[in-house]
């Protein structure tokens, strides 16, 4: 049984962990493409065990300023906007999604963020949501401003 634990573990670490980051590591070394503010990412699609791979790198690379948020395609081809967490506190974000947009959806949610497309802000206002990368990246930057990081 050990021995099965063990190379399911391995086969994790080289099928899933290893390919992820060198996407994470494109993505955190083009973060100031994505925006000025170099706190939001952008990769190329979700399901990826992408959180331990930026903590890593921003200790790795000396990342002045944490990264805030991760921007992705779900596998319906909208776009997600996810908080990255407190290294080390799964539950705590660094900087959540504003107040005013949590449990909100829609065109009610693209009223009050006046951004068009929005999806979806989860309660907790970890995880949101967008129809195009565009409105996504609006979303994210809005939320730095709101949250005062900018």
């Amino acid at each position: 049984m050990c021995g099965e634990d063990f190379m399911s573990v391995l086969t994790k670490i080289v099928e899933s962990d290893l390919p992820a980051r060198g996407i994470v590591e494109e993505a955190v070394n083009t973060r100031f493409e994505c925006d000025k503010s170099g706190e939001i990412i952008k990769l190329p699609s979700g399901g990826l065990p992408w959180k331990s791979s930026v903590y890593e790198l921003e200790h790795q690379y000396k990342v002045d300023v944490p990264i805030k948020y991760c921007l992705y395609t779900d596998q319906a081809g909208m776009w997600r906007i996810q908080c990255v967490s407190v290294e080390g506190k799964a539950f705590e974000n660094r900087l959540s999604l504003p107040a005013a947009w949590r449990g909100v959806r829609d065109e009610d949610l693209s009223s009050i963020s006046g951004i068009e497309g929005c999806t979806f802000c989860h309660a907790a206002g970890f995880i949101g949501g967008n129809k195009c990368y565009e409105g996504v990246l609006k979303m994210a930057q809005a939320a730095l401003k709101i949250g005062g990081q900018r």
